[in-house]
């Protein structure tokens, strides 16, 4: 009997092509490989196979990102960067952003607080046992990039919020206080949209794009101590890694069955 003739594949439509031709350009403009300008329409056209049309498509939906800008006659030009946030190492919005420019602190709140029973409970504090609570509005230069709201253990936090939170990173002030290094740190990192005080504090627009970023740090001992809500302007941060991928999954299709949807 011969085999069952293989279906041809639907064509590829112009909006999905175009898709794909802005996320190649999206990874471009973020690494810097357009000092200014972008190449032509027509350039851009043979560089990816496509048509001029799904060009246009694909540079109108990096124009609404806010990434580029257009114009008769002068061209298309970059309109703004991002910057990279890492998810490979532990360090603070200061450390990462060592090389772009200062950057400093709003202090918005730093005082004991009762925590949350969830936060408590991921702080190994006693019921009843305060925190300390600091609030940040975060800039790089007069641009804000970041508000982050952190619950840090008392005996560390009574001391943090004596130093200068205005040009310091959390993390560098626990490392002084501790007489230690950090060790490690669990994130969970998800896209949300921004509410209208979110939206007001970060100047930008209600409904846009932010970044959640959950994380719990602990000492080199494995103490928690400082656990981070940091909303993220999705405009201006990408985060990147490096992945490793681990032995097991490579031994083949069957290795592992516990991959799970959140």
């Amino acid at each position: 009997m011969s085999p069952e003739p293989v279906p041809l594949r639907a064509p590829v439509r112009r909006a999905d092509r175009a898709r794909q031709v802005a996320d190649v350009l999206r990874q471009q403009i973020h690494a810097n490989a357009f000092e200014r300008a972008l190449p032509s329409e027509q350039e851009l056209a043979a560089e990816f196979a496509v048509s001029r049309n799904t060009v246009r498509d694909a540079l109108a939906l990096l124009k609404d990102e806010g990434l580029i800008e257009r114009a008769p006659k002068i061209g298309t030009h970059v309109a703004q960067r991002k910057y990279d946030h890492g998810l490979d190492a532990l360090l603070g919005l200061k450390e990462t952003l060592r090389g772009h420019g200062e950057v400093r602190n709003e202090v918005r709140a730093a005082r004991r607080v009762l925590p949350p029973p969830a936060v408590a409970r991921r702080l190994c504090l006693e019921p009843g046992e305060q925190a300390v609570y600091v609030e940040r509005l975060r800039y790089l230069g007069d641009l804000p990039l970041s508000l982050d709201l952190t619950y840090l253990v008392p005996d560390i936090g009574d001391e943090v919020i004596t130093r200068d939170l205005e040009s310091n990173d959390v993390f560098a002030l626990i490392e002084q206080i501790s007489g230690g290094p950090l060790g490690s740190a669990d994130l969970a990192l998800e896209a949300i949209t921004a509410d209208a005080h979110s939206a007001m504090t970060l100047q930008m627009p209600e409904g846009g794009a932010l970044l959640l970023l959950e994380r719990l740090t602990r000492l080199e001992d494995g103490r928690p101590v400082d656990l981070e809500y940091i909303r993220m302007r999705g405009d201006r941060i990408t985060m990147r890694g490096s992945l490793i991928r681990p032995p097991e999954r490579a031994e083949g299709p069957d290795a592992g069955t516990d991959w799970r949807l959140t």
